[in-house]
């Protein structure tokens, strides 16, 4: 439950006896977007999803006031519903190594890349969902070509395999965004505003960085930010990423998206690698976001799974935190890397009150899998289960299976979710 400026404004006008509606006035008229991200038509219902580019909304009292009789305002008051809710999920790190492109480019016949059946078995838990976030690991583009570790770059097709699985919120923090440079990552949001695709945490510049983004669902506003401990000791000279270290521009950013929206959503690029417990960085600075105005908080980086959990805010209301989602499709061999989670949680909005709550939280464990006849061939069969669907079968086929990959290893990462949020399903 959060309060905001709007809804002390509403307070301040109901004492008045006048009500008026705040609404986001971007700076470009906004464009509805479709479940699968892409632009629709702006007479679309008034559920689709509605994205400006971060401008701050018209707080005048008096000129709000002026503009709208108050019986129209209080019977658009009146015709909420109590409550509005909007589904939400997110998921980890999708990195595409060599190994899955290569397959997929076979499964495509040599033509074009084929990543379909990659994502087949868990997209029940994306399609269904109003927002839906994915960390992109790699950088998307079709003016590069593809390449994998240590400097990634991904085929086209990668975008319209998650898109289609029901991806429409990407985020581009983390510390292989530079990988093919500053020309690289202009390339890669280009691409994705070529798609159609909010995506954020990677900006052309500071003054694109300071643009917020923000997407409307169901009445409930969400402002999306996005940070990262480190690029891999590459810099940008335009492009703008912001790093973890610079907290007098994140707590600006935390609190203005928090004047601008419902729901603060924060993409953090931070852990340890392959560290299922949380380090120092994580511990400091996640109350930290929470009290500068974080609602939620999506963690990556660390390629396995860490706890999550409730924090309280300031205002009396609670923020949830996923300190680590782990990976979604990839080919690390590490056996921590094997299991990640889906996030997925119901946003909850109090019509009369303006607070805001999260509802049915889970964390919903998924495999990446991948086989190989030896250990210097390309490995196939790449792609994900869902954990209650991993046989002890698919488990002795995977390629981390001879390297100490168990039942028993999987449930120890699995142990690091509270059970209240676990959910094997």
């Amino acid at each position: 439950m959060k309060k905001f400026r709007h809804k002390k404004l509403l307070a301040v006008l109901a004492a008045l006896t006048a009500a008026a509606t705040v609404s986001s006035c971007a700076k470009e008229a906004p464009e509805r977007l479709g479940s699968n991200g892409n632009a629709a038509d702006i007479s679309q219902s008034e559920s689709a999803p509605t994205v400006t580019d971060g401008s701050a909304p018209d707080t005048d009292v008096s000129e709000n006031s002026s503009q709208q009789p108050e019986s129209e305002t209080q019977d658009s008051k009146d015709d909420l519903p109590p409550t509005s809710a909007v589904s939400f999920v997110c998921a980890g790190d999708n990195l595409i190594h060599d190994n899955i492109y290569v397959e997929a480019l076979e499964k495509g016949g040599g033509d074009y890349y084929d990543f379909t059946d990659c994502y087949a078995n868990v997209k029940k838990y994306i399609e269904g969902a109003d927002i839906a976030v994915l960390n992109q690991e790699t950088l998307v583009t079709d003016a590069y070509e593809p390449s994998s570790y240590p400097q990634f770059c991904s085929p086209p097709e990668v975008a319209d395999a998650v898109t289609a699985l029901g991806f429409n919120v990407i985020s581009m923090s983390n510390n292989h965004v530079l990988d093919k440079y500053e020309d690289g990552l202009i390339s890669s949001l280009d691409f994705w505003d070529k798609k159609g695709v909010l995506h954020y945490g990677a900006y052309r510049s500071q003054e694109d960085a300071d643009n917020i983004r923000t997407m409307e669902v169901n009445g409930i506003t969400f402002a999306f930010l996005g940070y990262t401990e480190h690029t891999n000791g590459l810099s940008a000279d335009g492009a703008r990423i912001i790093y973890l270290s610079e907290l007098d521009t994140i707590e600006r950013q935390i609190r203005e998206a928090d004047e601008l929206a419902d729901v603060v959503v924060v993409s953090c690029h931070y852990g340890t690698e392959v560290l299922n417990e949380l380090n120092s960085q994580q511990i400091s600075l996640t109350p930290m976001f929470v009290e500068w105005g974080a609602d939620l908080i999506i963690g990556t980086q660390s390629h396995c799974i860490s706890t999550c959990e409730y924090l309280d805010k300031p205002d009396g209301g609670q923020a949830f935190v996923y300190y680590g989602l782990g990976n979604f499709l990839h080919t690390m061999y590490d056996v921590k890397s094997i299991p990640g989670i889906i996030g997925s949680l119901d946003v909850v909005k109090d019509n009369s009150t303006g607070e805001v709550s999260f509802e049915n939280v889970k964390a919903i464990p998924v495999i990446s899998h991948f086989e190989a006849d030896s250990y210097n061939s390309y490995w196939y069969n790449c792609k994900l289960y869902p954990y209650k669907d991993y046989t002890d079968e698919l488990l002795q086929k995977h390629y981390m299976y001879r390297d100490g990959l168990t039942r028993q290893s999987i449930e120890q990462c699995l142990s690091y979710i509270p059970q209240e949020f676990l959910s094997i399903e």
